[in-house]
């Protein structure tokens, strides 16, 4: 016989408690030092922060334990329902908590029933079933999406990792599933566009079934979003994922009982093993074939004044049929009683009789803030979390606390007051070295490789246009760029170890203060990041923040970042010009780009966004070993990105810039060197080397000048005069001019038009390198002189960090903002590089 409960008698517990704690001095959270333990009492504050640590269980009577500040004593780390949470000062002070000692330790006994009802669901049985993959941030739906369809999406330990929907097809048992992969979301409301997004596909996309995945070491805290699902009425199958965390607790959970209670079918998982995955989709497909026994319909009884209430609204919204056949009446009535705009705004624009709602809606939520003297919204969540105590009370013995512990002892390290700066400084310096150092040996074999094929198609194709398209244009142009795959993979190598080991959320707990007094906001720490990898997906990441204000501001910094399409600038410059501390100089330009992104932040913030930043609450995931198949996954997704855009983007662009420095061919300079050519070799008075030498130098003369006079040489000479006090020249010129379609391709400009083949190499240099090294001026002031300085070549990277993101970052940005916005990006982060570059080049030729 299954033991049915209340969740009001959560209400009742409370109120006894807190009747014995009127004379109880009560503190803020702020108040509480480092390693106590306390009870909250009430949460103050309004709008979005107050909503979404609600949803995370600060709600009243719960436990909560004050572990340590971050390096800069803001935020603060804190521990609650098993989860790290991070939270400001300025928002710990609005949360009313008292000592542990003063809490009544009355024992909690949840009596009452679940009312049920049976529902029979009537459909036409097809051989497609639609399942929705909905839960929250870090528990693992994505590694379940992955294993369940066989395709390669990024795993990473950080909230926000899933910023769009992933469609997966396969076939299993004669049937044909799609399965969604939804972004990661703590509840389905309207606190962020992810919630939004989630629940607009639950309504609208209707899926058969929604399979909810939770992670079993943190339930308390996960269920939350399943009462939510279980009000929208959805047929559910609960994935209980991370199983062999909870095993390894030697925690006990009765999870068949738990699922008999809720009327949905629990099944254990370790997902990123592929364990419990093909239990899951059978009992997906004997749910929608209605198998008995597995499933019942549920209704959480909230008690009987908020149940009144509902059934009230519920009879006024029940008259309009159209809303109903979306939306479960009982979800709506809900929605109205916590007051929610999106819910309001929808019934305003599909009902007939909305002025009557509306009313009696606020009738009912005056009546039951009256009786709990709290908002609604609060009453609700209180509610719910109530609800899912006892729920666990009857289902889940926790035996073992020394396992929880284990982020709180790396976190003692990692984020350490002395040490978290240091460590996180130190990683970074060790990513970019070894992505120089270590990258090498593969680059030089990829390198030989792309020499060898260039030698070998300009020796056996036939001499004229198509050989030098083939060799000058095409090889040279993506062979200049697919050297350094090595050397992308490895950062991104790096960058997936601190998105699955949860040490990325850390670095933003780190930075939060430093980046809050900038104008930005923590959570922006992980766009801004994932900017070092390509800034498309960095913009789309800018999603995970509430605050429009945050979200553009954040934008307009990320191409600051220096992404890995830049990286192959970089690498050839650095080691064309730098013999020394190579890995120092590397970073350098990153912590330019970062300098830089700061300076224009604080001015962002005290001229065009001016209003506060949105509050802080961030979790602060469980530490996860980083598996060998996720890493590998993230890194044959960006080798693939990467080899894409090598047949697609940078070819045209090879192609196009090849055929613009190809032609004209003639001019009267280029007959003149035909001309001293031809006398070269009549002159009997020279010898055989000496008619070589002079020929091969009045060859790549006239190939020089030829080039000056091409379509692309007469481009570059237009632009050039802005660039100059740079120093830069007209090749440079046009190499930026093309890295606006991607920034690769400025390597292949360089390729092309330093025309690498007409030098003479030894064995350890490449040719690209040495045509670099021996460039000089032909004409001007500078005649004689090399174009290429380390001044100059640093001036030029700089400006290549800075200038304006490639145009598919720029798409992204119109999308995510407006056409104002993405202009805006274009113009002003080329005005900066030009301030910056211009700075560094003349004040370096004074010193």
């Amino acid at each position: 016989m299954i033991k049915h409960f209340s969740a009001i008698s959560t209400f009742a517990i409370l109120k006894k408690r807190l009747k014995k704690m009127d004379d109880v001095q009560k503190i803020t959270l702020n108040d509480v030092p480092s390693g106590k333990t306390c009870v909250i009492v009430k949460v103050n504050g309004h709008g979005g922060f107050r909503h979404r640590i609600l949803e995370m269980g600060f709600v009243k009577g719960e436990h909560i334990h004050v572990i340590k500040n971050a390096p800069l004593r803001d935020p603060v780390e804190y521990k609650i329902l098993g989860s790290h949470i991070s939270l400001r000062r300025s928002e710990a002070k609005q949360i009313e908590v008292i000592e542990l000692a003063d809490y009544a330790s009355d024992n909690d006994n949840f009596h009452g029933t679940i009312n049920e009802e049976t529902q029979e669901i009537i459909h036409e049985r097809l051989k497609t079933i639609n399942v929705a993959l909905v839960g929250n941030p870090n528990c693992g739906k994505t590694s379940f999406f992955n294993y369940a369809t066989g395709l390669r999406e990024k795993v990473g330990n950080y909230a926000g990792v899933t910023v769009g929907a992933k469609t997966g097809i396969f076939e299993r048992n004669g049937y044909t599933i799609n399965i969604v992969d939804l972004p990661g979301t703590y509840s389905i409301t309207e606190y962020s566009p992810e919630e939004l997004y989630v629940r607009k596909h639950l309504v609208e996309d209707a899926p058969d079934i929604v399979l909810n995945v939770i992670d079993a070491s943190n339930l308390e805290r996960n269920l939350f979003l399943t009462t939510q699902l279980i009000d929208m009425n959805f047929r559910i199958v609960v994935s209980l994922n991370m199983f062999d965390e909870l095993e390894k607790s030697c925690d006990r959970l009765n999870w068949k009982y738990l699922g008999q209670m809720l009327g949905i079918p629990f099944v254990p998982t370790t997902a990123y093993k592929g364990i419990g995955i093909d239990q899951v989709l059978d009992t997906i497909i004997d749910v929608y074939e209605e198998k008995k026994g597995l499933t019942k319909h549920i209704h959480i009884n909230y008690g009987n004044t908020i149940e009144e209430s509902i059934t009230k609204i519920k009879q006024v919204v029940s008259v309009n049929q159209s809303i109903i056949d979306t939306y479960a009446s009982r979800y709506l009535a809900i929605k109205l009683i916590e007051n929610e705009k999106t819910t309001i705004q929808l019934l305003q624009k599909e009902t007939v009789n909305f002025t009557e709602i509306e009313q009696v809606a606020e009738k009912q939520r005056k009546i039951i803030t009256d009786e709990y003297h709290e908002d609604t919204e609060t009453v609700i969540t209180n509610a719910k979390y109530g609800f899912i105590r006892g729920a666990l009370k009857e289902t889940y013995v926790r035996t073992n606390t020394k396992f929880e512990d284990k982020a709180t002892k790396i976190d003692n390290l990692l984020t350490n007051k002395w040490l978290g700066f240091p460590i996180l400084l130190l990683f970074l310096w060790v990513m970019f070295q070894t992505t120089f150092t270590l990258g090498a040996y593969p680059q030089e074999w990829i390198e030989m490789g792309v020499d060898f094929l260039c030698r070998q198609v300009a020796l056996y194709l036939p001499e004229g246009i198509f050989n030098d398209f083939m060799a000058n244009g095409i090889i040279a142009g993506v062979g200049g760029v697919i050297v350094f795959l090595p050397n992308i993979l490895i950062l991104f190598f790096f960058i997936s170890l601190m998105e699955d080991t949860g040490y990325m959320a850390r670095a933003t707990f780190i930075l939060d203060k430093m980046m809050h007094k900038i104008g930005l906001h923590g959570r922006s720490f992980i766009p801004l990041l994932t900017g070092f990898g390509c800034s498309v997906p960095a913009i789309m990441a800018t999603r995970t923040l509430e605050n429009k204000k945050d979200r553009i501001l954040t934008m307009l910094i990320i191409p600051f970042m220096s992404c890995s399409a830049k990286l192959p600038v970089y690498l050839l410059l650095v080691s064309a010009f730098f013999d020394q501390y190579q890995g120092l100089i590397l970073l350098s330009i990153y912590l330019s780009g970062i300098i830089v992104g700061i300076l224009v932040a604080l001015l962002l913030k005290n001229t065009v966004f001016k209003k506060e930043s949105e509050q802080f609450v961030m979790e602060l995931p469980p530490y996860r070993k980083a598996t060998l198949r996720n890493t590998g996954i993230h890194m044959w997704i960006k080798s693939a990105e990467y080899l894409k855009k090598m047949g697609t983007v940078i070819l045209a662009a090879s192609a196009i810039i090849w055929a613009l420095s190809y032609f004209p061919q003639h001019n009267v300079k280029t007959h003149e060197y035909d001309h001293l050519i031809s006398q070269c070799r009549e002159n009997q008075l020279l010898s055989e080397n000496q008619k070589t030498d002079s020929i091969v130098s009045l060859n790549y003369l006239k190939h020089s000048v030829q080039q000056e006079n091409s379509y692309i040489g007469q481009l570059g000479k237009l632009i050039e005069p802005i660039l100059r006090p740079l120093g830069f020249d007209w090749k440079m010129s046009v190499c930026i001019l093309t890295g606006f379609a991607a920034k690769e391709t400025v390597v292949s400009s360089m390729s092309i038009l330093y025309h690498p083949n007409n030098v003479t190499v030894d064995d350890e240099d490449s040719r690209l390198i040495q045509a670099l090294r021996t460039e000089k001026y032909l004409s001007g002031k500078r005649v004689g002189e090399p174009v290429f300085t380390p001044l100059v070549a640093y001036a030029f990277l700089i400006f290549i960090l800075l200038y304006c993101p490639c145009v598919a970052t720029v798409i992204a940005c119109r999308k995510e903002s407006s056409r104002k916005w993405s202009t805006f990006l274009i113009v002003y982060t080329t005005i900066v590089a030009w301030i910056v570059a211009f700075g560094i080049y003349q004040i370096g030729k004074l010193l």
